[in-house]
């Protein structure tokens, strides 16, 4: 996949960076788009689930071993719009955030620039470490340069596109024009798995496959998506 120029301006032929008041927004055709997509982690979504979203009791911080009290630290190795990292670090865990996507890293640190800004999620957003570069390819490289211990590897790969699937989230149409299936997704975990001290955490739809290699030694199943646990050694102390 080769990068684009995420700074203010057309990204491809029909997305464009551009700002919408104080923040940075990716606008297109509303029709297939829908509104501009932007990364907020004080309001919206994000807000709603950090004061109301079950706490420890979630499913992903269950799987990423919070749940029995401990804090493990947590690369996201696909971190998308950062709503899985941001549950995470409002849970107390140092998250390192890789996103392979120029402009959607251009939206997570604009998100977390204005977050700083905000007294209920500065604390939140501080243990939050942005990088900018290809998992599959480079994770052992990115992690090493970061300040996060690769305690956990949390994975959601896009899940491949099928056509009885037409009515796709305008927001995922949106993702998968800039980035497409996440083919790598096998080589994504290989790498993870050399890379990770104590689990590997892998995000899919409920009724999907694992990914293409090992097979998960646990599952971790709600009603509309699972967590595969690749797991090297006990996160208790």
């Amino acid at each position: 996949m080769s990068f684009v120029d995420a700074r203010p301006g057309r990204v491809n032929e029909g997305l464009t960076l551009l700002r919408e008041g104080d923040a940075l927004v990716l606008a297109g055709d509303p029709v297939r788009y829908g509104k501009p997509l932007r990364v907020d982690f004080a309001e919206g979504r994000a807000a709603h689930r950090r004061r109301f979203g079950g706490g420890r009791g979630q499913l992903i911080a269950r799987a990423c071993g919070l749940a029995s009290g401990g804090t493990p630290s947590v690369v996201d190795a696909t971190a998308g719009l950062g709503r899985d990292a941001f549950v995470l670090a409002s849970l107390g865990a140092e998250v390192l955030l890789i996103e392979r996507v120029p402009a959607i890293h251009a939206l997570l640190e604009d998100g977390l620039v204005r977050a700083v800004r905000d007294p209920e999620t500065a604390d939140i957003v501080a243990r939050m470490h942005l990088a900018h570069g290809d998992a599959a390819r480079d994770l052992a490289a990115l992690v090493a340069a970061s300040t996060v211990a690769p305690q956990v590897i949390h994975l959601d790969p896009m899940f491949p596109h099928r056509e009885k699937s037409a009515l796709v989230k305008k927001e995922m149409r949106l993702f998968r024009e800039l980035a497409g299936d996440d083919d790598d997704a096998p080589r994504l975990l290989e790498a993870a798995l050399d890379v990770a001290t104590h689990r590997v955490v892998v995000k899919r739809p409920r009724k999907a496959p694992p990914i293409e290699g090992p097979a998960p030694q646990h599952v971790i199943e709600g009603k509309t998506s699972r967590y595969d646990l690749y797991v090297h050694r006990s996160l208790k102390a």
